[in-house]
């Protein structure tokens, strides 16, 4: 499986209209479509559309899609280039806009590269405990992730004092073996929400405001490394950024958000669920 058919996006008779039925395996607890699974699946119509490679994409998020609905993909070539091309998706259902996406897709051969972001050394995933959850991943988008625990508190110890806001993580999706690509680092990214938490030290997350990632290099690797880094809270929304490795050490992509910081349900002060 590649990670269109994990997404089940579809095409139309309209090449640059694509579409994406909204199921409870690609949402969140909060009975909504997971934001990285979102801005997954406009990477994918871009660049199945232009047919090129995605360079950097953002995503703002301006409403929910929820199950049993479908989110259709409607893609604008801006500008094509001889070797880049410039687009836009707007992702929405019925007269409902949902996500908005700008993206630059292409492949340029120069003599020269380099990675200066380091991996941090940690052990192998399958020395690293799973993550506990706050409720059951039973047929949400967390069933269908793996996820093992570098560096990060459990759900007993977010006792409200500050972290240093880095939280590692080892991720994977079991059922994309055809290799990891844009489409599928979009849906890994998404994990500043939880970071947010972690850094505060509280049960609690947010929703996302954005997502914005940019592509390196992809080498194949089964897992990838998640290097989250909280920024800074404040005034009532976080920001931070995600590195992503590669087994091997190299540097994929980075993914960085801004989200509305929300306690869990049943916390004090804040009735709406979190993003993760």
């Amino acid at each position: 499986m590649d990670s269109r058919a994990f997404l089940d996006l579809r095409p139309s008779h309209n090449p640059y209209r694509w579409s994406l039925p909204v199921t409870p395996g690609l949402s969140t607890w909060g009975g909504f479509l997971f934001g990285g699974c979102g801005l997954g699946a406009a990477i994918s119509a871009l660049e199945q559309t232009s047919g090129r490679d995605c360079v950097w994409a953002t995503g703002q998020y301006l409403s929910y899609a929820k199950p049993g609905e479908v989110m259709d993909i409607d893609i604008t070539m801006a500008v094509e280039g001889h070797q880049i091309s410039q687009a836009r998706a707007v992702c929405h259902v019925g007269n409902r806009e949902i996500l908005t996406v700008n993206a630059a897709l292409g492949h340029r051969e120069i003599e020269h590269s380099g990675q200066w972001e380091t991996m941090p050394d940690v052990p192998p995933p399958s020395r690293c405990e799973a993550r506990d959850y706050r409720l059951p991943a039973d047929g949400t988008i967390n069933e269908r992730l793996e996820q093992r625990m570098v560096k990060g508190r459990d759900l007993e110890s977010l006792d409200g004092a500050h972290g240093d806001g880095q939280v590692l993580l080892w991720a994977r999706i079991p059922d994309v073996i055809d290799g990891v690509d844009a489409t599928t680092l979009a849906i890994l990214g998404d994990f500043v929400p939880m970071g947010v938490g972690q850094a505060l030290g509280v049960r609690g997350g947010g929703n996302s405001l954005d997502n914005t990632l940019r592509v390196a290099r992809l080498v194949p690797t089964e897992w990838v490394l998640l290097d989250i880094r909280v920024h800074a809270v404040g005034r009532g929304f976080g920001h931070g950024l995600v590195h992503m490795f590669a087994e091997d050490g190299t540097l994929m992509a980075t993914a960085s958000q801004s989200c509305i910081v929300r306690y869990w349900k049943g916390e004090p002060d804040e009735p709406r669920p979190a993003s993760q």
